[in-house]
């Protein structure tokens, strides 16, 4: 396992974090009700994925 030889400065371990930035999160329209969806995710709206219906919302209720 890795061991450290000498101490990494606050410093330094903040300077190599800085290239992270947050972004939003990328939205995009139901194909089936226009409602706004996360990508990759299934509509809480209507449980459509991709056009086809991946959740029964009216049974689920």
């Amino acid at each position: 396992m890795a061991h450290p030889k000498r101490k990494i400065s606050k410093q330094r371990r903040d300077k190599r974090r800085t290239h992270y930035k947050a972004k939003p999160e990328t939205l995009a329209t139901c194909s089936n009700c226009n409602s706004t969806v996360r990508y990759h995710r299934v509509c809480s709206e209507c449980g459509h994925y991709r056009g086809k219906l991946a959740i029964d919302k009216k049974t689920e209720a």
